[in-house]
């Protein structure tokens, strides 16, 4: 079993556009302080409390919301070395163990030393144009590369290791961390990876007359990706995309940072929330 885990100076922070989650924030603080822990309570985005975090002043970041905001707190934790805890006020929570009507009882575990500490594979990619790097980020679910506003494919040749691995015409490829393979990965047709490999998953979207099969790379590989048309972006984590010239390379590796998230219990977790929210779907209950 991992080291136990316990906190001695959270933060809280929640997803500002949901009012409920500042709501359900402010109570966790004050749950906290009955217990005698004070833990400062904000917005996600806030900019004084973001820094905080980046200064290491904290040992712990509760987030409240969705997997949308998980993504956003592992990018600004991952650099810090800050665990995540999160508590799920969104639809689905494939990132989160911690249901809104339970975080008390959760608490109640967390100082009792029954937490212990996941890291995740996060990606780097840098975007190089005429030999000079022009862009770089951290990923924790995905790197796209696909077409812009245009309906047309773009085409593009994957290399791993500097070998080439095949061309494609397609809406994009996707490289994915384990985490993401639960994300866009698993919508575009790809496996399930338990989350703690630390394998690229490459998984095209909508190929045409090109190689339609996910591919896991080994442990420790690259991938480069060039561009070898126009109608092209990239996007790291769904965010707004970034716009891609002909002979553009994305360059993606493992990073050398990881997203670490609280756990409880054993690590079956995943697979039981996997399956719970599989179902749901499976079920068409509405989210």
């Amino acid at each position: 079993m991992p080291k136990p885990f316990i906190p001695q100076r959270p933060v809280i922070v929640a997803y500002p556009k949901k009012l409920e989650a500042l709501a359900e924030g402010e109570a966790i603080a004050e749950h906290l302080k009955a217990r005698g822990v004070v833990a400062p309570c904000g917005s996600l985005y806030d900019e004084a409390l973001r820094k905080r975090v980046q200064q290491g002043e904290f040992d712990l970041l509760v987030v409240v919301g969705g997997d949308g905001s998980m993504l956003r707190a592992g990018h600004l934790c991952a650099p810090a070395n800050l665990p995540i805890l999160g508590v799920n006020l969104g639809r689905i929570g494939f990132l989160i163990q911690i249901e809104r009507e339970d975080w008390r009882a959760y608490f109640e575990k967390l100082f009792n030393g029954e937490a212990w500490i996941e890291n995740r594979m996060m990606l780097n990619a840098s975007h190089v144009r005429g030999g000079a790097e022009i862009g770089n980020w951290n990923a924790l679910n995905e790197v796209v590369v696909g077409r812009g506003q245009n309906l047309r494919p773009v085409r593009f040749t994957a290399f791993v290791d500097g070998l080439q691995l095949t061309s494609y015409v397609a809406d994009g490829l996707i490289a994915a961390t384990a985490t993401g393979s639960t994300a866009y990965a698993l919508a575009a047709g790809g496996p399930i990876l338990p989350p703690e490999l630390r394998n690229i998953l490459l998984v095209p979207i909508a190929p045409h007359l090109s190689v339609d099969r996910a591919v896991v790379l080994s442990e420790g590989a690259s991938v480069t990706i060039k561009i070898n048309g126009e109608n092209a972006i990239i996007s790291i984590d769904g965010q707004p995309p970034t716009p891609l010239l002909e002979d553009d390379l994305i360059n993606i590796r493992a990073a050398d940072v990881t997203a670490q998230f609280v756990r409880f219990g054993d690590a079956g977790y995943f697979y039981r929330n996997l399956t719970a929210h599989m179902n749901e779907n499976s079920l068409g209950l509405p989210r």
